[in-house]
């Protein structure tokens, strides 16, 4: 067997000749933005480029998909700086954002250390991410973009873990089988292409993104009740609800199944679900819910694309 060699491109401007006009383009486009995701673990949608702090922009500005926290993206294709070090603090503050993401061609040791600083001494809901960007080829290919994470907030990787006597059993439950499903669905590479995986957590809901703020799908385990649900959630927008509702036939009939339209008009969020009974205290069951979430998202999320 012929092995290809891997080979660094250093110049990473000889792909993106200029960071606003570029690199901030290709980043912000879902499926670039995805890569992004996987790197921090977080599932994030753009809200809009170039926005406005005073006499400066934030190259991207997103939002947590699952919790609607702020983001920010401040991109450098070179070297760390104290110029940019402090655009990413004068950004978090005028966005009022909870994570910062700083994207650089390498980290200077003494602004990885400020990284590190800041995320040892703000609240435990602000968070710093410095990361490099590198580009490879394999024998003169198309070159393939890798994301390294220098800093990271202090136990943001370590949720997965405090599976301990402070958590409830319930909890517990969710936590482990949220990361079963990781396991499981992300081991699939057609699903991944599809759905951005994300951290598990010991939340009831574990949330995908597909591709705006205004909208995503959840995964819900009721387990008081033994309900799994895969749900479309649309965030403040009564009249997209309806717009769809309007629709509702050729949806179902797309998805192949029937929904549970719900407005909620005395609440932001508007819900369309599925839902079946389970026995979540059944693990050997699991693999089987697992591939009911699988198979019922991937219908929705087609059916409902084709009408937004």
């Amino acid at each position: 067997m012929q092995l290809g060699k891997l080979e660094k491109i250093d110049d990473l401007r000889k792909i993106w000749p200029h960071e606003a006009l570029d690199f901030t383009p290709w980043l912000a486009d879902e499926e670039n933005l995805a890569l992004l995701c996987d790197a921090v673990g977080i599932d994030m949608t753009v809200d809009e480029t170039e926005s406005s702090v005073g006499s400066f922009n934030v190259d991207i500005l997103a939002t947590e998909t699952d919790t609607g926290r702020k983001i920010v993206i401040e991109n450098q294709l070179e070297d760390t700086n104290h110029d940019h070090l402090g655009k990413t603090i004068t950004y978090a503050a005028g966005k009022n954002a909870n994570i910062v993401i700083w994207i650089v061609k390498w980290a200077r040791e003494e602004h990885r250390l400020a990284v590190e600083w800041l995320n040892s001494h703000t609240d435990d809901d602000i968070g710093f991410f410095l990361l490099e960007i590198e580009l490879w080829s394999i024998n003169q290919s198309a070159p393939a973009v890798k994301f390294n994470v220098v800093e990271r907030p202090n136990d943001w990787a370590k949720e997965i873990k405090k599976a301990d006597c402070t958590m409830n059993e319930t909890k517990k439950l969710k936590l482990e089988y949220w990361t079963a499903f990781n396991d499981y669905a992300f081991g699939n590479a057609n699903y991944a292409k599809i759905f951005n995986k994300r951290k598990p957590s010991t939340d009831h809901w574990y949330t995908v993104s597909l591709g705006s703020s205004e909208y995503h799908m959840s995964f819900l385990m009721n387990t008081q009740k033994n309900i799994l649900a895969v749900e479309f959630a649309i965030s403040n927008n009564k009249e997209l609800f309806r717009q769809l509702y309007e629709k509702k036939d050729g949806i179902e009939a797309a998805a192949g199944i029937k929904l549970d339209w719900r407005e909620l008009p005395d609440r932001k969020m508007s819900r369309i679900l599925h839902e079946t009974k389970v026995d979540f205290s059944d693990k050997d069951k699991w693999n089987e819910q697992f591939a009911w979430i699988m198979e019922y998202s991937v219908k929705m999320a087609k059916a409902f694309k084709k009408y937004l």
